[in-house]
């Protein structure tokens, strides 16, 4: 496993808990004492806060402007400021209560119609479904089966997680991408889903922007509905919203995949 190699190598060649290592281009800090931990995470948080930057999410992302990958600063504070006090506060995850229960009873029944025939259930896939449902309920209404967004949104999002947890090479060699022929490799799967993306997520906020006044008042508004109501508030552009709405929906997969 990865984390013991790292845990040895440290041990021998680390100090303070503390061990720099070079991938390629990346400099890679492996921390591993308690004190360690608390100076990286705590005293110094602030140096550590950011991602290393990628062109893949600068792609995917819209900058990236989204709450998970853009750098520490203004624009990040304002974006988790609207996560936890408009998207994901406790009123607003008790409001898609019914939604949730409605998706388990989905989720039993077809357990139930398998079992009853006997046949071989895919439970990773089902409970993958379940939870993609339940937050394109969450992102774009109750109508997201009708509208085919469900299906849609699970294969953009198993494109986002090979482009972000696979190999990037120019993560590694960046001087690589200063050669178009390189660039144009590496990041064409990227622009290609991105396009997906914003196609996709235009229609969804076009869509929402239609409502009447009377639809944007009920107690059901989603994430999208949420954002376009205090688009005005934050000075958000399009591409903010686009990239707030992808990234909820994209870390759902990495939250079930990882559990």
């Amino acid at each position: 496993l990865p984390h013991i190699s790292l845990r040895d190598l440290a041990a021998k060649h680390g100090r303070d808990g503390l061990m720099l290592l070079r991938l390629g281009a990346v400099p890679t800090l492996v921390v591993s004492s308690p004190s360690a931990a608390e100076a990286v995470l705590r005293t110094h948080d602030h140096v550590f806060a950011s991602r290393p930057y990628s062109p893949v999410t600068e792609i995917l992302f819209y900058g990236p402007s989204d709450v998970a990958f853009c750098p520490y600063g203004e624009h990040w504070r304002q974006v988790k400021k609207i996560a936890t006090t408009h998207l994901l506060t406790n009123k607003k995850v008790r409001s898609y209560r019914h939604a949730r229960e409605h998706e388990v009873r989905l989720v039993v029944a077809k357990i139930r119609d398998g079992a009853s025939k006997c046949t071989t259930i895919d439970m990773s896939g089902l409970l993958n479904a379940f939870t993609n449902d339940i937050v394109c309920h969450a992102v774009s209404g109750k109508l997201f089966r009708e509208q085919g967004h469900n299906k849609l949104f699970r294969e953009l999002v198993e494109a986002n997680s090979f482009l972000l947890g696979g190999f990037n090479l120019e993560d590694y060699f960046p001087m690589l991408v200063k050669l178009d022929i390189i660039k144009r490799i590496v990041c064409a799967k990227a622009q290609q889903v991105n396009k997906m993306w914003d196609n996709l997520l235009n229609n969804i906020i076009n869509e929402h922007a239609s409502k009447s006044a009377a639809e944007h008042n009920s107690e059901d508004n989603d994430f999208t509905d949420v954002l376009l109501s205090i688009q005005q508030e934050y000075k958000l552009t399009g591409d903010h919203i686009k990239a707030q709405l992808e990234v909820c929906i994209t870390s759902q997969a990495e939250t079930t995949t990882t559990h």
